[in-house]
């Protein structure tokens, strides 16, 4: 099936350096026994790419629904495009297109239907809406109860784009999506980027991360850690291992460590004598 190409046709407010896109200063809630998110500071820029990665519970649910204005922080202060998270948070809520972690169970209605709810709130032409079910491959006319896991996010997906809004806030966006469809989304994020729109999107896979955006924060145990994703190409090696390696790298802090090296930051593991440390993806200064 052909794919219909959706062009913006609206330009998001213009990227301003004095009014960053999300600002957090100590932003904490603290659910007890370490859990929860603490003394956030953070800043992303208007029409950045900025990606959040940590292993499960380690808290960016938690982060975003706190952007979201779904629940208020013990202290600290987020503010969106230049507006109070929690007073801000209706108009907000206009501005932004929003992924939750996941979707409630509607029962005995479409996809279509659920996705045309929220259209009419926002006023979007249904030719959007068609086109981005095509691009994704969803059945609007099928009931939502009925989707498989892999197709019920792609009504989130929808929802989240159809407006065009200025600042894209994804929960694990790209969770049960075939490898197809996953690159469609990338190809919609990169569009709205490249208009202007600013992005979070988050992961607990590293692969997703790096391959769209411009930074990323490392979070662990309610904590982020700042970083900026580089590619390096590597010497050429043997013609039977590699022609080029490419090798990933990301500065966390001072330190630079490669893909490798930030998989076992996050997932705890000692990789000491893995295949990705023989082949020389090991941490450097």
């Amino acid at each position: 099936m052909s794919k219909t190409s959706v062009q913006p046709t609206q330009t998001p407010t213009p990227p301003t350096p004095a009014d960053p896109a999300i600002r957090c200063d100590g932003l904490t809630t603290d659910y007890g026994s370490g859990r929860g998110l603490f003394d956030l500071d953070l800043s992303v820029h208007r029409g950045e790419v900025f990606g959040l990665i940590g292993p499960n519970g380690a808290g960016k649910t938690t982060m975003i629904r706190l952007l979201m204005g779904l629940i208020r922080p013990g202290r600290g202060r987020a503010t969106l495009l230049g507006l109070d998270a929690q007073a801000d948070s209706l108009e907000l809520k206009r501005r932004i297109g929003y992924l939750p972690g996941g979707l409630p169970q509607f029962t005995g209605v479409t996809a279509g239907y659920v996705v045309g709810l929220m259209a009419g709130l926002r006023g979007v032409d249904p030719s959007r809406i068609t086109a981005l079910a095509e691009r994704l491959e969803l059945d609007l006319g099928q009931r939502f109860q009925s989707l498989s896991r892999g197709n019920k996010p792609k009504v989130g997906l929808v929802q989240a784009f159809m407006h065009r809004p200025e600042l894209l806030i994804l929960d694990e966006p790209t969770l049960g999506l075939d490898p197809l469809v996953q690159h469609e989304f990338r190809r919609l994020l990169t569009e709205s980027a490249e208009a202007g729109a600013t992005v979070l999107p988050s992961s607990h896979v590293l692969a997703e991360v790096e391959r769209v955006c411009d930074r990323m924060g490392l979070i662990r145990s309610g904590r982020l850690e700042h970083g900026r994703v580089e590619v390096v190409l590597a010497a050429p090696v043997s013609w039977t291992r590699l022609v080029r390696e490419r090798v990933l790298t990301v500065l966390v802090g001072s330190a630079v460590i490669t893909a490798a090296g930030l998989t076992a930051l996050v997932l705890g593991a000692n990789r000491r004598g893995s295949r990705s440390t023989r082949r020389g993806w090991v941490a450097s200064a």
